[in-house]
Formats: structure tokens, C-alpha cells, sequence
């Protein structure tokens, strides 16, 4: 099989070495990616450094047109790319063309912010009698060239998060694409080569996870995105204490059910959407439900309906339209959501449905009474698992969400838009979704968490400021 090329400062190159890529669900090769070498991996971060001061001057228009350019590739490529996406990631087909809509919006929303950003920010300063005469104009510029980490659970959306702010800023980006599902993200670098994006501006490069260090160190590379585990995050930060860190750490999403949310239908509507994002995406996301906390006036009636959802969630070949849930990035993976159930029905959790591994897959699990000191009730497990507590009433239930390590979002079913205001202001987290689950996300709205959950916003004109900082020109004499 020929070795995919990887994107060097804009063209394709290949490295001396090369490694497989291959299905979770099958272990069949999806594709064969090719390594750079440190030569060229020293070349592209030159190459970068090199076109900072030219990109950050290119038009807006130049960049909004190569942003349009690779939405609409994006869409009419959507069927092809969605299928790359199930193949080597394993998520179900469903979910992989929606993955592809929204990386579509994402270089969209992009284009749109590329053509409005940094229009200049004035003041007057003579509000002061030093400042007679004087105006100051606020403008933002690059920080400098981006290494982007991207993980493997949206192995295209995500790099989409990571390139297409930095291209909208002027700003040179350097994209390490997840080892596991490196194909996805090669795909861009077909897309961004049809424009006319200053050669440097941009490279792809699959590099191993032992060699990133030595990139993270580099001086040349002031701004780092990353996404991925809380131990990873936190030790990058650590290692470069000057440089800036973008760090989106995952979370353990907790979706709170109130007394007010009472009717069948409102339990019905619940049970459905916590079925569904407990374990889309086989619970690989960061904002999937992992904590259901109800009232106890409505816990027994919603109990019910959540493991009947559950258990009508259909599993198995991903690349099948029915499927609902297909298997977890690798074996190991599902072997450690494996263990943390097993630890936890031994501590005295009782399982409802669920908690059965084959191969790389994990049933989709419910569980109730969880001991507060077992590993699932402390750490984001990315799989298929749901547990569920009861509250006493509502100060009790935020009380619950809070009391955790992380903090990236929470769902909070209430018709009360008091206790709505309450929420937003009592939980926290990054984001609170009213009348749904943690899991909702616009690509354009602030993503990111508290506490452990990490630091820095998604969200492409978040990332945008994020890349970027304010410069001030004072304007002097001025008859203001």
C-alpha cells in the first residue's frame, strides 16, 4: 500500500518511514501515512516562522476566499470524507456525515469572522487633559505561529477548530493530527493546497507522539491549541510555562433532571437525549453524558426510560446507516472502560443494562448507586457509560455537578427560567444548556471549560482572539 504523503509548508512530501492505520472495528488497514523526518519536520517550522510577517499582512480577502474554498470542498466531498472518518475512527457513518457538516460550518463561520476581524477598536483619550488631541486605535495581530495537537474522536472536525482560526488571523499553524486517525485531517491539507495560501503558512505533519516534545519546546511555535487527556494537557503547560496554551481537557458531562420536569413527554424527551449522548460517537466526547442527577421525585420514572433508551441504542458495524454505536478507538481503550465498571459494580454499583466488552467494543452501560471513591465517579471515562443519582431538590443537584475535578459542560432539564439563571450562575462549568444535555455545541458559540476541564476557548472567533493580542496606536494633534 502506498504511504499517504503528508503537508509540508503547502506540498506533499513523504518521510523515510511510514506506519498503518487500521480500523477499530475490524482491524483491517485503512491506509498506510508516511513520517516526517526531523529534517522536515525543522523545514516546515521554519518555513512558518519564516512567513509570519507575510501572512499577518495578506488580505482579508485572501484568506476568507481560501476558507470558503475548503467549506465547499468540505461539503461536496462530504460522503468520501465521511466514510475516511468510520473507517479509521470507527464511529458510526451517521454520526461521521455530521462530523463533516459541521467542519463545514466551522472554515464557513471562519471566512465570515476573517472578513469582519480586526476592523480596529477606537477610543478618544482626552477624557483626561494629558490626552487632549490624542486618539488610540486597538487593533489585534498574531502571536506567532500555532502548533495545533488534535485528538482522534473527531479527527476532522477538531483539526478544522485548529487550522481554520489560525488561517482567518493571519497566523502560520503547524497541525499535529492524532496518530490513530491522521487521515482526516491529511484530507485538509488537500483542500488548503488548491488555494493560494502563502506557501509556510500552513503544514500537516504526522508526527509520533514520542518525538512531540522537541516541537512543543521549540521557541518558534509561541502558541499551543491543544485537545486531548487532562496528564498530557497539564504536563505541555507545565513544560512551557512562557508560552501561550490553549488546553481543552475533557470533562465528565452531568445532565441535571428537575422536579418541574415532570410530564411523560418531558421524561420521554430526557431519556432519549441522554441515551443518545451518553454514547455517540461510542461516548468518545468530551461533552457526552457520563452523570445523570435527577430529582428524587422523578428518579424511579426516568431510571426506566433511560435504560430502555439505552438498550434500543443499536450497535455494531459502524459503517452501517442503522448503527447508533460503534466500537471505541482501539481494544486497550475498551479494556480500561472494562476495568473502571468492573471496579465499580465490585465497590457496590449496581449495573442496569450493559457491561460487556467484544473486542473494541463496549456495550452501552448503565449503572446507579456509584461509590464516590471509585475511578468512574472521578475521571472522564470516554466510553459508553452512564451513571445516575438522585438529588434532593435543586441547590443538592448543582451541588452534585460541581463536585467534581473538571468543569466543561452541564445540561439542566427545567421549564423554570429562574432556576435556568440559577444554574448559570451556581454551576461550574463552562457551559450550561437548558431543557438538553452537556453535549450540545455550536461550532461558533465559546467552548472550553473550568478547573481541570482547562484553559482558552474554542469557537472560531474565540480562537481567533485566543491566537491573537491587542496592540494600541496612539494618534497624536488630532482635532478631535
Amino acid at each position: 500500500m502506498t504511504a499517504t504523503a503528508f503537508w509540508l509548508a503547502g506540498r506533499q512530501a513523504t518521510g523515510e518511514t511510514a506506519f498503518d492505520v487500521t480500523s477499530p472495528w475490524d482491524g483491517r488497514t485503512v491506509g498506510r501515512v508516511s513520517v516526517p523526518t526531523e529534517a522536515q519536520v525543522e523545514e516546515a517550522v521554519a518555513a512558518a516562522h519564516a512567513v509570519i510577517d507575510e501572512f499577518a499582512a495578506t488580505p482579508a480577502h485572501v484568506r476568507a476566499a481560501a476558507l470558503d474554498h475548503v467549506s465547499k470542498r468540505l461539503a461536496e466531498r462530504t460522503e468520501e470524507i465521511a466514510q475516511l472518518i468510520s473507517a479509521e475512527n470507527g464511529k458510526p457513518i451517521k454520526w461521521a456525515r455530521g462530523e463533516v457538516g459541521r467542519a463545514v460550518s466551522v472554515f464557513r463561520f471562519a471566512a465570515e469572522e476573517a472578513r469582519r476581524f480586526n476592523g480596529g477598536e477606537a477610543q478618544r483619550l482626552d477624557t483626561d487633559a494629558g490626552g487632549t488631541g490624542r486618539l488610540g486605535l486597538t487593533r489585534r495581530f498574531p502571536k506567532g505561529v500555532v502548533l495545533g495537537i488534535a485528538p482522534f474522536n473527531f479527527p476532522l472536525n477538531l483539526c478544522a477548530h485548529k487550522i481554520a482560526p489560525a488561517i482567518a488571523v493571519g497566523a502560520p499553524i503547524i497541525l499535529k493530527p492524532a496518530p490513530a486517525t491522521p487521515l482526516s485531517g491529511l484530507i485538509l491539507g488537500e483542500l488548503l493546497a488548491e488555494t493560494d495560501l502563502p506557501a509556510g503558512s500552513w503544514s500537516i505533519l504526522p508526527v509520533t507522539n514520542d518525538r512531540m516534545p522537541a516541537l512543543v519546546q521549540d521557541e518558534r511555535l509561541p502558541v499551543i491549541s491543544f485537545t486531548g487527556s487532562d496528564k498530557v494537557g497539564y504536563a505541555i503547560q507545565e513544560s512551557v510555562p512562557r508560552k501561550h496554551c490553549t488546553l481543552e481537557l475533557g470533562g465528565n458531562g452531568a445532565a441535571v433532571v428537575l422536579g418541574d420536569w415532570s410530564s411523560e413527554e418531558d421524561l420521554d424527551w430526557a431519556a432519549t437525549r441522554i441515551a443518545t449522548f451518553s454514547n455517540y460517537q461510542g461516548g468518545q466526547s468530551c461533552i457526552s453524558v457520563q452523570r445523570v442527577i435527577a430529582d428524587a421525585s422523578v428518579y424511579d420514572r426516568l431510571v426506566a426510560k433511560v435504560v430502555t433508551a439505552v438498550e434500543a441504542q443499536g450497535t455494531g458495524d459502524p459503517s452501517d446507516d442503522s448503527t447508533d454505536v460503534g466500537p471505541l478507538v482501539s481494544e486497550d481503550a475498551a479494556k480500561r472502560v472494562e476495568a473502571w465498571v468492573d471496579e465499580a459494580v465490585n465497590a457496590g454499583a449496581g449495573l442496569l443494562t450493559g457491561g460487556k466488552r467484544d473486542g473494541a467494543t463496549y456495550a452501552p452501560t448503565v449503572l446507579e448507586n456509584l461509590p464516590a471513591d471509585v475511578t468512574l465517579a472521578c475521571e472522564e471515562v470516554f466510553g459508553p457509560v452512564l451513571t445516575l443519582q438522585k438529588a434532593d431538590g435543586e441547590a443538592d443537584a448543582f451541588a452534585k455537578v460541581n463536585d467534581s475535578k473538571f468543569g466543561l459542560q452541564a445540561g439542566v432539564f427545567t421549564h423554570d427560567l429562574q432556576t435556568a439563571f440559577r444554574a448559570h450562575r451556581a454551576l461550574e462549568v463552562g457551559g450550561v444548556i437548558i431543557g438538553d444535555v452537556p453535549s450540545y455545541r455550536a461550532d461558533q458559540m465559546p467552548y472550553g471549560g473550568a478547573k481541570q476541564s482547562g484553559v482558552g476557548r474554542e469557537g472560531v472567533r474565540f480562537a481567533m482572539d485566543d491566537y491573537t493580542y491587542e496592540r494600541v496606536l496612539v494618534l497624536t494633534g488630532l482635532a478631535l
